[in-house]
Order: structure tokens, then sequence, then C-alpha cells
């Protein structure tokens, strides 16, 4: 398989991690689309460019995150990656490191899109095993139903 190593896509994430671990408004500002929506397992979706680099300023320092994208692979206009995130939670302010993998959709070289998908063992609910308000059927994945 080609390297996707030095693909922009890579680029702009990278571009978009290092002003999330270093709370760089204008940094993380350059890699949006301004109508920007990032879907989480553990909460409601962070919609609009500002609201979503604001997000990130009081969530990185917080919890002394940072965050290093570790894989990638991209068909354009996607690009699904793996991360891992050292942080310390604030319940017991123990050093650990989450990963998880995230899915993004680019437009014009700005991210229009995130699904971020990990398993944080402080936010264990059985609603945080999908994306909320995340719309399934209107993208055409088949709603699953339990009997």
């Amino acid at each position: 398989m080609k390297s996707q190593n030095q693909h922009r896509y890579r680029n702009i994430i990278r571009q978009y991690y290092y002003g999330c671990s270093t709370a760089n408004f204008d940094l993380m500002m350059s890699t949006f689309d301004p109508d920007v929506v990032h879907y989480f397992v553990d909460h409601s979706p962070v919609r609009g460019s500002e609201a979503l680099a604001n997000y990130w300023m009081k969530i990185g320092p917080r919890t002394q995150a940072s965050w290093t994208l570790d894989h990638i692979l991209i068909q354009e206009p996607e690009a699904v990656i793996e991360w891992s995130m050292p942080w310390t939670p604030p319940r017991d302010q123990k050093r650990q490191v989450l990963r998880g993998t995230e899915w993004y959709i680019f437009e014009n070289d700005k991210i229009v899109e995130i699904r971020s998908y990990h398993n944080n063992y402080y936010l264990q609910d059985p609603k945080n095993r999908e994306l909320w308000d995340f719309p399934y059927e209107e993208r055409g994945y088949i709603r699953q139903t339990v009997k």
C-alpha cells in the first residue's frame, strides 16, 4: 500500500491535534470549515468552528490532554485515524493513555465532520455505545434493534 504519511489530510489533522494539545485557538480554526460538526460517543455533538475550538480550549488544559495521530488511511474526501491521548482524568488524577479512532470528512481541505469513537472507562454507560445525535438512518446505516 502506498504511504499516506505525506498526504495533506494527515498534515491538516496533525495541525488540528497540535492546536488542541497546545490550546491554540487560531491553529484549530485554520483547520475547520465554519460549519464543522464533531460527533462523540459520550455527549452531544459540538457544531461550528468557534464552538469546537472553544470546547478544546477548555477540555485540553483541564485534563492535561495531548493528542497523537498514530495511523491513518485516506480515501478522499475521507480519512480515518487511530489516535492516542495521554491525559489526567479529573476524578483520580492518575496519568494514563486513552486510544480511539476518528473518521474525518473534508471539503476544500477543511474538516467538515469528525466522528470520534473511544471507550473511556470513566464514562461507561449503555448510551455511550454509539454517536449521540448522529443521523444514522439518513446516512444509510442499518438501524440495529435489540430484542
